[in-house]
């Protein structure tokens, strides 16, 4: 049994990506829920997968395991590009998924994934897995409480050193770019604002600059934002950057709070806090993101528990990621057929 006292979730899991590591594996070992299967294009680095994670057993295809009677939830960490197919496809078979984020390529991929979910009746959830940490929880306790006053503004900043460029997160037809890998994080952190910013804020305006040698891929991009209430927001995103910046920083009236880590707190759980009674830092632990994540979603999917994120957002935070692409002079990411992927 999983440390609910409830049945284990039944994972199959798409594709042999590093991310799935930490992601899943290591959160799995942690709470108790099944691996049951995996599936890779490449059927020996899907059998070594399995047997240095403990998966159960090896299948041929995204579409056998999609069609497992055994599987009852999927994860997708494919590439950008392939999360709307396969979600879809996983959706239509009556599955739970838990997909990495973005949900899709763009906006109108996003709502086809939310329809689905709708037929399917099944738990739908982007893995926005930062929300679910300490260090998130305790940075909107900090504007709910008024211990930093009214918001006036926030910034949030994730950038990471350059992948080699054979990585498809330079890859246009795979949905690839700074914004869709980086700048979703520093996105949505600013929309979970909305409650004490007067709504969901809007943008804008946002600059951006392309990567060499692939056309229509974003290395950098930065967009401003507006909050009904009066606030402003800066989510800026870098994937040539020179180091790893993951930082957040809320200034209200009364005093900020800086998180040097959102998106990995369990790399660095700070967050600095300075009001007019001086300044202080709290240490929320280091427990992994995605351990809290996975107890939430399992949560869900066997008891009904609440969840902050749905198809729903996930179809809001695209369309503001489309919205921000057009407005840098760039285009939506294109869908990608999911024939020929298996």
């Amino acid at each position: 049994m999983s440390e609910t006292g409830r049945e284990p979730l039944r994972i199959g899991v798409l594709g042999a990506a590093r991310i799935t590591e930490r992601s899943l594996i290591d959160p799995a070992r942690a709470t108790g829920h099944r691996l049951v299967a995996v599936a890779a294009r490449d059927r020996a680095r899907a059998e070594a997968f399995a047997a240095g994670h403990g998966v159960e057993r090896v299948v041929s295809s995204y579409a056998d395991l999609i069609a497992d009677p055994e599987v009852d939830v999927v994860y997708n960490p494919l590439a950008n590009g392939l999360h709307g197919p396969w979600n879809l496809a996983a959706l239509a078979a009556g599955k739970h998924v838990l997909s990495e984020k973005p949900s899709a390529s763009n906006a109108a991929e996003a709502a086809e994934v939310r329809l689905a979910a709708e037929r399917a009746g099944t738990v739908f959830m982007e893995a926005f897995h930062y929300l679910f940490h300490p260090v998130t929880r305790r940075l909107h306790e900090l504007l709910a409480s008024g211990e930093l006053g009214e918001l006036r503004h926030v910034e949030a900043v994730v950038a990471i050193a350059a992948p080699p460029d054979t990585d498809p997160r330079w890859s246009l037809p795979l949905a690839g770019g700074a914004l869709m890998d980086l700048g979703c994080y520093g996105l949505h952190a600013l929309r979970m604002l909305a409650p004490w910013a007067g709504g969901a804020p809007r943008l804008a305006a946002a600059r951006a600059g392309e990567r060499a040698g692939a056309p229509g891929v974003d290395e950098w991009l930065d967009a401003d934002l507006e909050y009904p209430g009066g606030a402003t927001g800066s989510a800026r995103c870098h994937m040539a950057h020179d180091g790893l910046d993951m930082s957040i920083r809320i200034v209200g009236s009364r005093g900020e709070a800086t998180a040097p880590n959102f998106v990995l707190p369990q790399l660095d759980d700070r967050i600095t806090i300075r009001t007019t009674q001086g300044e202080r830092t709290e240490h929320l632990g280091t427990r992994s993101s995605y351990t809290y994540q996975l107890e939430a979603f399992a949560a869900r999917v066997r008891g009904g528990a609440p969840l902050p994120l749905d198809a729903d957002d996930a179809v809001t935070t695209m369309e503001l990621i489309d919205a921000a692409y057009r407005a840098a002079g760039f285009e939506p990411r294109p869908r990608t057929a999911r024939a020929g992927v298996s």
